[in-house]
């Protein structure tokens, strides 16, 4: 079992782990992911340190001694007693922010997923946390269609009459400056990105695409409506390219500045 070793610094695990074996993942190398992420999440609830950020970790890995792993923002969110709904993961770079719906799901179980409620909630969270957490004052909210042409009237899908354009509107009763259904296919052209604070995707691959095509070196995901600030760069476990010494640290760096501004906003509170 590793122990806890604390200087002037962060603590850090030490004790016996395991064989490094770059770009290979095993049981070892899960377990000391796991322990650190429990470590670390404890140490800033308990206020030692300001905030959190992340580095990828191997989902299915970590599942395989951990069968109720989901997700790092799922994690968190059970770690700080929340729904899961109340954790959002938002992607953020220089050029786009971005919510997705649905996470880490089928594509065939996403329609049966979306809610007026689910929408609401979420953006909601996204609104506060964009006054809070980034200092937006008003912000504005895009919300893309499911289908293709945000359904055409709903001749390619319902989902747009039925549930999001009802989510908007009582969004909009709220005071949440909420626009769409937006077509997704022209949201995030270079002349629409200037108009919106963020955009809400539907589901996975809508957010996460246009975001690491943009901004794969420098995106960051940050998880929302939680009560600590815990960011992670928005980029996977690169186990193909590990030990080769050709990884860059732009995201990462850019994880733990965004970090550190958040924690201070919210400390200026």
């Amino acid at each position: 079992m590793a122990t806890v070793i604390v200087s002037d610094g962060p603590p850090c695990l030490d004790g016996p782990d395991g064989a490094y074996r770059p770009g290979q993942p095993d049981r070892d190398g899960a377990a000391i992911a796991s322990d650190s992420l429990k470590l670390a999440t404890d140490l800033v609830k308990s206020g030692y340190c300001s905030a959190l950020v992340t580095a990828p970790v191997s989902k299915a890995n970590i599942a395989q001694i951990d069968p109720g792993f989901i997700g790092q923002t799922e994690f968190f969110a059970d770690a700080c007693g929340l729904d899961h709904h109340a954790s959002v993961m938002m992607l953020a770079g220089p050029s786009l922010k971005t919510v997705p719906m649905t996470v880490h799901c089928a594509f065939a179980d996403v329609p049966d997923l979306l809610t007026v409620e689910l929408i609401v909630e979420r953006c909601r969270i996204v609104a506060r946390s964009l006054q809070v957490d980034f200092g937006i004052r008003d912000p504005h909210i895009a919300i893309a269609g499911l289908n293709p042409h945000a359904g055409e009237d709903g001749r390619m899908g319902s989902e747009e009459i039925e549930i999001i354009a009802p989510a908007i509107a009582q969004l909009r009763t709220e005071g949440v400056n909420a626009s769409g259904p937006h077509p997704a296919d022209t949201l995030f052209a270079p002349h629409k990105r200037g108009t919106y604070d963020v955009a809400i995707a539907m589901y996975h691959d809508q957010a996460l695409v246009p975001l690491k095509a943009l901004d794969f070196d420098e995106g960051v995901n940050v998880t929302l409506g939680l009560p600590i600030v815990r960011t992670s760069p928005d980029h996977g476990t690169a186990f193909d390219i590990a030990g080769k010494g050709i990884a860059r640290p732009d995201a990462m760096i850019a994880a733990i500045r965004m970090a550190a501004e958040i924690a201070e906003r919210r400390a200026a509170l």
